[in-house]
Formats: C-alpha cells, sequence, structure tokens
C-alpha cells in the first residue's frame, strides 16, 4: 500500500518529433530560463537608468558564456579520461546536445564573460563587475529553478533510494526503487533563494552595499548544492571512492568566494544600485550646502 505514495516517473524527455529532429523538454526549460533573465534584466535596466540598447549583447554573452563554460567544466571536472584521451571523445566536446553541463564550469565561465561585458561597456554605462554579478545572480537563481527541472523532465542527476514517501521511480533508466528526487530539491532551493533575493533587491536596493547579492548567492546556491550531494547518485564511476564527491569539492570555493563578497560589500559600503554622475554630483553639491549651513 506504501508503494502507491511513490512517483513513477515516466515522462519522454521529448516533446514531439519533427523527422529526425526531437525538441526535449530540458531544451524548452534552459532557454525559457534565458529569457525570463531577460525580462528580469530589463526591468533592472529600467529602474536603475541603464540603457535596454545593452540587453541583447547582455543575453549573448551569458547564453555563449554558459553553454560553453557548463559543457567544457562536464569534460574536464568529471570524465577528462573519455573527453581527451581519444579522439571521438575529443570531437565530443564541442556536442553539448549529447548530454552532459556542469553548474560549476557555467559560473566560472560567466565569471570571465561578466568581466569582459564589464570592461567593454560597464565604465561608459556607469557600472562595473560586481555590479553585473549582482544582478545577474538573481536572474541566475530563477534559470537554475528550469534548468534543474529539466534535468527532472530527463530522468537524470536523481538520489539514492529512500523510503520517503514523495519518492520517484525512474522507470525510463530502469530503476525499481524510489529515489529521492533531487532534481526538485535543488529546484525549490534555487527558486526559494531566487525569491528571497528579488524581494531584497525590490524593497532594499537602496540600504543593500554592492557585492551583497552574488556573495548571498554563493553561499545559498553552493551551500544547499553542497548538502543535497549527500543523498545524490555519484554521476561518475571515481566518485565511489571519494569522502567528499567532484560537486562538493567544487561547491567549497564559491562558498568561500561568497564570504568573501560579503566582506568586500561591507568593507566598501557601495551602493548596490547604479550610480549616475549627475546624481552623484547633486549629492556632493547638498553635502556641501549643508555643511555651510550648519
Amino acid at each position: 500500500m506504501l508503494d502507491l505514495l511513490f512517483v513513477h516517473w515516466n515522462v519522454d524527455p521529448v516533446i514531439f518529433h519533427i523527422g529526425s529532429f526531437g525538441l526535449r523538454w530540458y531544451s524548452v526549460l534552459f532557454v525559457s530560463g534565458f529569457i525570463l533573465g531577460w525580462f528580469i534584466f530589463r526591468w533592472f535596466f529600467r529602474r536603475e537608468g541603464v540603457t535596454e540598447e545593452l540587453l541583447d549583447s547582455l543575453l549573448y554573452t551569458l547564453l555563449i558564456g554558459t553553454i560553453v563554460g557548463a559543457r567544457l567544466g562536464h569534460c574536464l571536472f568529471y570524465q577528462p579520461d573519455y573527453y581527451l584521451g581519444n579522439w571521438q571523445g575529443f570531437w565530443e566536446i564541442f556536442m553539448p546536445w549529447k548530454g552532459g553541463l556542469a553548474s560549476h564550469g557555467g559560473t566560472i565561465a560567466l565569471f570571465i564573460a561578466m568581466i569582459w561585458y564589464a570592461h567593454h561597456y560597464g565604465r561608459k554605462n556607469n557600472f562595473d563587475f560586481v555590479w553585473l554579478l549582482d544582478h545577474l545572480c538573481i536572474a541566475v537563481a530563477f534559470a537554475a529553478t528550469f534548468i534543474r527541472l529539466g534535468n527532472l523532465m530527463n530522468s537524470e542527476i536523481y538520489g539514492d533510494v529512500t523510503s520517503l514517501p514523495w519518492g520517484f521511480i525512474f522507470d525510463l533508466r530502469g530503476e525499481t526503487e524510489p529515489k529521492h528526487p533531487t532534481q526538485l530539491y535543488e529546484a525549490l532551493s534555487y527558486l526559494l533563494l531566487g525569491i528571497i533575493l528579488m524581494s531584497m533587491y525590490k524593497f532594499g536596493l537602496k540600504k543593500i552595499y554592492r557585492g551583497t547579492f552574488i556573495g548571498l548567492f554563493f553561499i545559498g546556491c553552493f551551500g544547499s548544492r553542497f548538502l543535497i550531494e549527500f543523498i545524490k547518485e555519484p554521476q561518475v564511476a571515481f566518485e565511489n571512492d571519494m569522502t567528499l564527491n567532484m560537486g562538493q569539492l567544487l561547491s567549497i570555493p564559491f562558498i568561500l568566494l561568497g564570504i568573501g563578497f560579503l566582506v568586500y560589500a561591507f568593507v566598501r559600503k557601495q551602493p548596490a544600485c547604479v550610480v549616475h554622475p549627475e546624481e552623484a554630483s547633486k549629492k556632493k553639491e547638498t553635502t556641501h550646502y549643508a555643511k555651510s549651513l550648519s
């Protein structure tokens, strides 16, 4: 009778076929995350007076950076022997549709992409690298939620055997026992993190220091990832012999980096929002006037 509480998950990863082409749920959810991010950034830009002409170039930079970084992250962190050990594996590095994207690699690539973007567009539009990260992490939290739902639709990256009533039996993978739906655990963690950061932005932007959002994001995102990995099945064989798996080892530096950003924020005490030159000069004039009155 208890088995009736478990979820038999056998959703087809492909929505429909047109000839040899199959549209997958993962692809739709992946792209949907970027589309939602575009609208979130448009709100950011409008609220803080940044030209919306930068949105398209930002979207292309994020899309290319994420795909390239996540693909290289999977190939180099999880299966370097295969992808670098023979020509067939090497050429498959350039075939992300065959599966294998790592969030840690995507994060590193986004860092590099945002350094370039801030250098190219930031100074003349009154924002810097940390401002970009602060805003980007809010959109990324929601996009990551979509990506983990895509993993669920693919019946991949799930957890160990569980007796909990919400366990999923992944029929498409030949599983006969209920497993932790760690895709949902991570998706809910990222969604909650995104809601918290978005609420902070909406109601407390003028009181928050630059670097706070990205600091909290790294701690919340990779902290939850670190904990969930304890109940996740190994993605590759060599993880069976490790006390901490690769996902956990890669999460630790990002958690420490998040703490570093919080320290940076409270030491620099720079406003999280864009400060335009005319606003800064008005503030200085008001301050001098107030001093002269006193």
